[in-house]
């Protein structure tokens, strides 16, 4: 080969490569997620479940990115603290220049963060956090895709007495989301003519629930309503009630998802059979978007793990922000992210139709009240109701001035 005819080779290459340059810089359009979750303190198997959740539809549906996009999720430890959260979220904005936000077991944590979207103008979706149902109210960049406790507890409330219930005792636990819960059972309650003639409020850790469910039985209600966290607190609560013996003393419970979660019955014994609560999603529930969750969810993760309300607002949350990418090939501003979630519907979640609500920024959807039975042997929590298309209820009590 002489040298001349060796350069013209050279140049050949040289320009062929440039060619195809253009095709490979579009590929490397990566969107990154700050994902600030509860890995540990005490609400860090929500935590788990969630992420599960969000990393499940992401494992699914990588294949329907746009050529050439990826989504890049950098998850932080909340470590269930507020203070922590709000620095890892400024890390996350400052060092590592995501483009969105999510996560947020703790409605403290999603509060504490939830200014700094508006000052950087980075959305923030919620994905499993349900109290402090003014967080989107702080900043214009929050949407919410989980639930807020207002939409189950208020209803229950009313609920408990059309029983004909006419006496309450609230007990629940002492953080926002408690809060949340007592004062919305509370509202349903009074507004349907019963009376509260008592409440009570328990440690966030280590609780001994005993000598609170004693309290409840000595002041001999026609309903206790319930609160506690999910998961380990609630097995803990379910046995206190059994121990003493609440339904036995004629004493009736009120509650939503979170005492009677699905993957902890079959750690509660017979105990909770018969109970009700208002929620959001069953594995019970007869879906075809439901079943086809469950089926994806067992193969990744077993037959014997069992997911929850928790894990599907995580699949739900990520599948908000996959439409988003989808919709824009991954290039967006704040502003079109927030434009595009306002109007954000998913006919076919496993809990249901769902939608951001453009006035609010938080879920539409549809709630369920369950009851406790068994099912081929094991407890489940079965619709036999459903409550369609529910706004967050404080909002609509209290309207934005």
């Amino acid at each position: 080969m002489t040298r001349s005819h060796a350069a013209s080779v050279f140049v050949a290459a040289a320009l062929a490569t440039l060619a195809v340059l253009p095709n490979r810089a579009a590929a490397q359009i990566v969107v990154k997620i700050g994902v600030i979750n509860s890995y540990t303190g005490f609400v860090a198997q929500a935590g788990d479940l969630g992420q599960k959740g969000m990393d499940l539809y992401r494992k699914e549906h990588e294949k329907d990115l746009p050529p050439g996009v990826k989504i890049e999720l950098i998850r932080r430890d909340d470590t269930s603290n507020p203070e922590v959260g709000k620095r890892l979220a400024q890390e996350l904005i400052a060092r590592e220049h995501v483009q969105l936000l999510a996560g947020f077991v703790l409605s403290p944590v999603a509060a504490a963060v939830a200014p700094l979207t508006a000052e950087a103008k980075v959305p923030m979706v919620i994905s499993i956090a349900a109290a402090g149902v003014s967080i989107p109210r702080i900043s214009p960049y929050v949407a919410r895709v989980t639930f807020t406790l207002w939409q189950q507890c208020y209803p229950v409330g009313k609920w408990a007495v059309k029983q004909g219930w006419k006496t309450a005792y609230t007990a629940v636990t002492d953080f926002i989301a408690g809060h949340d819960s007592e004062a919305a059972f509370t509202k349903g309650f009074t507004d349907g003519g019963g009376k509260i003639i008592g409440a009570v409020r328990f440690p966030q850790t280590n609780p001994d629930f005993v000598p609170f469910v004693q309290r409840i039985k000595d002041a001999k209600p026609d309903v206790a309503f319930l609160w506690v966290p999910a998961q380990q607190q609630a097995v803990a609560m379910i046995k206190a009630v059994r121990d003493l013996g609440l339904r036995d003393a004629g004493i009736a419970i009120a509650s939503v998802q979170d005492l009677l979660p699905d993957e902890g019955l079959p750690n509660m014994g017979d105990t909770p059979l018969g109970l009700i609560s208002a929620g959001t999603y069953s594995v019970a529930g007869k879906r075809p978007a439901n079943e086809a969750f469950l089926a994806l969810w067992r193969k990744e993760y077993g037959e014997a793990s069992i997911p929850d309300f928790l894990a599907v607002d995580g699949y739900d949350a990520m599948a908000a922000i996959f439409d988003l990418v989808k919709a824009t090939k991954g290039k967006f501003t704040a502003d079109d992210a927030m434009a595009f979630f306002k109007t954000w519907k998913r006919p076919d979640s496993p809990r249901g139709p769902i939608a951001i609500d453009p006035q609010t920024r938080d879920i539409i959807q549809n709630v369920y009240m369950r009851r406790v039975e068994k099912v081929d042997g094991k407890l489940a929590n079965v619709e036999f109701e459903t409550i369609p298309q529910v706004k967050d209820p404080w909002k609509e009590l209290n309207p934005a001035k």
